[in-house]
């Protein structure tokens, strides 16, 4: 829900004012997955627009129709830029609808695709963006089944916005919720964290590092079969997005009520991330992917679970990063390399505008 220009101040320039009770127009820390994502949707969307369904703020959502368990999502793709190191906007808008259905046990079956373009876009650039999703989807085993064009006035958009909704049929009996974690879960992350961020801040910005940056952009529906394959319960799975590994947490935290705890030391973060979130002042913690998930399982069937993880390729680094307390529920802390801890809060502004 980013985009278009802001008065953003903060740390490298990517920052925005610290949320107010209230304001008369859009910021792009509203779009940050932070506090103020997190006030928009309860202070404004859930009143007007809230039902049984909507009010469980699950990134898909599961509906029965004609005797099939169903899973439902929408997305917007607004990257800049539109071509990056590991992918493409083409691309991210199918993995990342994609991974929303899998975070419930769906197989996607079809996906809408709804392309908002600006005036003066290169044609190439179109073709470019347009294979990549079609191929993207085919590789996924997902039918593209509706699409709409509209085009704007040149200054209206950033290139292109991409819209799109998807569906799968869920084929777990019992799928993995927000509000399921419980006392004595272990945290479990799939891999490296805050690539697809830095990729786009390293294209954006022309940083040269050592060694190039990718994104992390991958369907996890394969991953999260093998998870679910195991047959073992899975309490809570959600890819991580828009403010990164700490703002999943603290939904998950939130939503069940309890606490979560980390260790800094077992997070997997790429010393490439780290040296250019060094360079910018970012926190790798908030800092988005586009193909790794978190999963809060029991305490006893952790190891096989991390088992199965890793030997799926989008699996390969996963590791167990912390664990569920019911001491301060609602709330995620870290216990830091030396020994400290500090409590883990929402994003107050935008680290990273405009990087899904």
């Amino acid at each position: 829900m980013t985009g278009g220009n802001g008065d953003s101040t903060g740390s490298a320039g990517y920052g925005c004012p610290l949320p107010r009770a209230s304001f008369s127009a859009i910021r792009l820390g509203h779009g940050s997955g932070g506090k103020l994502t997190n006030q928009l949707i309860r202070d404004l969307f859930l009143p007007h627009l809230s039902g049984p369904t909507l009010s469980r703020l699950e990134d898909a959502a599961e509906v029965e129709f004609a005797r099939e368990r169903l899973a439902i999502t929408t997305d917007s793709y607004v990257v800049s830029p539109i071509f990056f190191p590991g992918g493409d906007i083409g691309s991210l808008a199918v993995h990342g609808t994609i991974n929303d259905l899998a975070m419930k046990g769906a197989r996607p079956l079809y996906l809408t695709a709804s392309f908002i373009l600006e005036e003066g876009l290169s044609m190439d650039d179109l073709e470019r963006v347009v294979k990549s999703l079609g191929s993207s989807a085919e590789e996924c085993a997902i039918e593209v089944v509706a699409c709409d064009t509209k085009v704007v006035n040149k200054g209206a958009a950033d290139k292109m916005f991409i819209n799109t909704a998807g569906i799968g049929v869920i084929e777990i009996e019992d799928p993995p919720a927000s509000d399921r974690a419980r006392e004595g879960d272990v945290i479990i992350v799939s891999g490296e964290i805050g690539l697809h961020g830095m990729a786009i801040m390293c294209a954006r910005e022309g940083l040269e590092l050592e060694a190039e940056i990718e994104s992390d952009s991958a369907p996890l529906y394969e991953l999260a079969a093998a998870i679910f394959d195991t047959g073992l319960e899975i309490h809570c799975l959600r890819d991580l997005t828009r403010g990164g590994l700490a703002s999943a947490l603290i939904e998950l935290a939130e939503s069940s009520k309890v606490g979560v705890e980390l260790d800094e030391e077992r997070i997997p973060v790429a010393e490439r991330v780290k040296a250019a979130c060094e360079i910018l002042g970012l926190d790798p913690l908030y800092v988005a992917c586009e193909g790794r998930l978190v999963a809060f399982v029991p305490e006893n069937d952790a190891e096989e679970v991390l088992i199965a993880m890793q030997g799926n390729g989008n699996g390969g680094r996963a590791a167990i990063i912390g664990k569920v307390t019911a001491e301060h529920p609602g709330k995620v802390v870290l216990r830091s390399r030396i020994g400290g801890r500090r409590h883990v809060d929402r994003l107050s502004g935008d680290q990273l505008p405009r990087i899904c």
